[in-house]
């Protein structure tokens, strides 16, 4: 049986991947211009980011700032 995922997991799968392969700010300005348009990225956000802290999050752009550093 071939399961079909939901336009929701497909966005949050895509949201994930941006996020793990962008630098942050970028990722930022990519957010807030996709949620200008009609897509719900109030909704996506909070699934998106339903795990993280201010704290997780300055350490995963700390680490990110710091592995690229040389590009």
């Amino acid at each position: 049986m071939i399961q079909i995922n939901s336009e929701q997991q497909i966005l949050q799968e895509g949201f994930q991947i941006l996020l793990s392969s962008m630098e942050p700010s970028k990722f930022a300005r990519f957010c807030a211009a996709w949620g200008a348009s009609s897509s719900d990225y109030l909704k996506v956000k909070d699934e998106l980011f339903a795990q993280e802290s201010v704290g997780s999050l300055y350490a995963k752009i700390s680490a990110f700032q710091i592995s690229n550093h040389d590009d």
